[in-house]
């Protein structure tokens, strides 16, 4: 018991104290977080215009492959429907053939 203080007490307020002014030091003041929100509100605006330049590319870019896509959907079609008035044409002019040669149709055999 010699190792105690005289208040105990008195002992653990004064560790309280001294810890309180180590935590005081940790502590950031007003200023500093005024600095640090200012911080934070330009990296907000500048992450913000980044944003909107990433979509306006992306757009942009999307709107060039639609673009794209639909060019290369009208010329299949052109092309198909252009097939498909050519064989429609030769199956008339076979059709007038076998009249003409009084073929059996084509079906008949």
């Amino acid at each position: 018991m010699s190792g105690e203080p005289e208040n105990l007490v008195l002992q653990l307020l004064r560790d309280m104290r001294g810890e309180m002014s180590s935590m005081r030091g940790d502590m950031a003041t007003k200023g500093q977080i005024a600095e640090l929100r200012a911080e934070f509100k330009s990296d907000m605006h500048s992450l913000r215009a980044d944003v909107a330049s990433d979509l306006m590319t992306l757009e942009k870019k999307l709107s060039e492959q639609i673009t794209g896509l639909r060019r290369s959907v009208i010329e299949y079609h052109s092309s198909i429907i252009g097939h498909g008035v050519l064989i429609t044409e030769l199956e008339e002019r076979v059709r007038r053939l076998e009249q003409h040669l009084k073929l059996p149709p084509h079906d008949a055999h």
